[in-house]
């Protein structure tokens, strides 16, 4: 069992007029097996959470604590981040020419575990999750994400979900720029990786169209780099056919 904690977490970034508080004291708490959505409009610091769990250097935590199982993360370098069993999925995943998926997929893994899986069942576990995901065997081949459709991308971060293994996953508007069979496929490899294990999911979206595939067993509402509510399934409803208006209306 893993726990995710995040405890009065402001975070700031550097823009062309200076410092701007983004995250203004949040407080969260995934643990394993849950599902938790991260909703809210534009703007409001959802994608800022997401990089400051992982470590991105653009992002300076200024006051507050995240911890896995106890552990300092804000202490950790980004690829200890990753060791540790934590693990996020992009919204724009970058593009690494001259590292064949195949190749990038197998050194993430020997990264993680400490040691180099043993080649024949590798391969094996490599395909199966290829194919779950409507991916032809040729993609292992292709350069990371270069030339991908959006798509492609989506697929690519799920496919190394579901064989990475981690603890708690970031999936950082996962559902963007994605066709109705696509959001699909990508949600049914979500919902794969989570089978079986302890697998807990911080899920950042705009939308509730991936809800309707990857059940959320708690609904977050940010605005303004703060949770204003909180509440089970019913809420992602709510939002459905209410958006966010109230909650911006409030704040001013």
């Amino acid at each position: 069992m893993s726990t995710l904690e995040i405890r009065n977490l402001h975070v700031t970034v550097e823009t062309e007029n200076g410092t701007k508080e983004i995250l203004r004291g949040v407080d969260l708490t995934v643990k394993s097996g849950e599902t938790h959505a991260i909703m809210g409009p534009n703007g409001s610091g959802k994608s800022t959470l997401a990089y400051a769990i992982a470590g991105h250097p653009k992002y300076t935590v200024t006051e507050g604590t995240i911890t896995l199982d106890g552990e300092d993360v804000l202490a950790m370098s980004v690829d200890e981040r990753a060791r540790a069993g934590l693990f996020l999925a992009m919204q724009y995943p970058v593009e690494v020419p001259g590292v064949t998926v195949s190749n990038f997929l197998r050194t993430a893994k020997t990264a993680v575990d400490g040691e180099a899986p043993k080649l024949r069942t590798w391969v094996k576990d490599v395909k199966g999750a290829m194919a779950d995901l409507r991916m032809d065997d040729s993609f292992a081949e292709r350069n990371v994400n270069e030339g991908f459709s959006g798509g492609e991308k989506k697929r690519h971060e799920i496919l190394q979900l579901e064989l990475l293994k981690p603890r708690i996953a970031v999936l950082d508007e996962t559902d963007s720029g994605l066709d109705v069979d696509a959001l699909r496929i990508v949600s049914e490899g979500v919902n794969r990786a989570k089978e079986g294990t302890d697998l807990g999911v911080l899920l950042i979206t705009h939308y509730t169209r991936i809800l309707r595939y990857i059940k959320p067993d708690y609904v977050h509402v940010f605005v303004d780099g703060k949770v204003v509510e909180e509440g089970g399934p019913e809420l992602a409803d709510r939002l459905e056919s209410e958006g966010y208006d109230r909650f911006v209306t409030a704040k001013a």
